[in-house]
């Protein structure tokens, strides 16, 4: 991610544009939290982060406070944006499809919704989802009754 232009402002903000009136400024967690909703909108999408992040969002999941960020890492310059995303993908797809389509709709929704060039966005695929039979209510597999 070096082609992003660092800014001079915290990391928990970046600013995006200056204006004769003032300058606006986007937080790192906003952009994280676009790319995740863009992310998690994709199909074949299961989940997004690793296995600790994923453990940690189930317990979020449980008290209501869900992390839109999950699984994604921004650096964010003055006018440009990088991204870093960690999926789980649902079995069978076609893993670089989904890859491919996680990285355009992430670039689409930055450029869209938060008004910024976007350099680079990668996309790693860290596990691959598959439904449990266990889940499935239908079949009895016991060999007691």
């Amino acid at each position: 991610m070096s082609n992003v232009t660092p800014s001079t402002s915290t990391a928990a903000a970046k600013t995006t544009q200056s204006h004769a009136a003032g300058k606006n400024t986007i937080a790192e967690g906003v952009v994280s939290k676009v790319a995740g909703i863009a992310a998690r909108e994709v199909r074949g999408v299961h989940d997004l982060g690793n296995g600790a992040a994923r453990a940690i969002g189930a317990i979020r999941n449980v008290i209501n406070q869900q992390d839109r960020g999950q699984g994604v890492s921004v650096e964010v310059g003055e006018k440009q944006v990088a991204a870093d995303i960690v999926i789980v993908a649902e079995y069978p797809v076609e893993l670089q499809k989904v890859a491919d389509d996680v990285r355009k709709s992430v670039t689409d929704a930055i450029s869209q919704v938060v008004g910024m060039e976007v350099t680079e966005v990668n996309v790693t695929v860290s596990d691959v989802y598959i439904p449990s039979e266990d889940n499935d209510d239908d079949t009895d597999d016991s060999r007691v009754k």
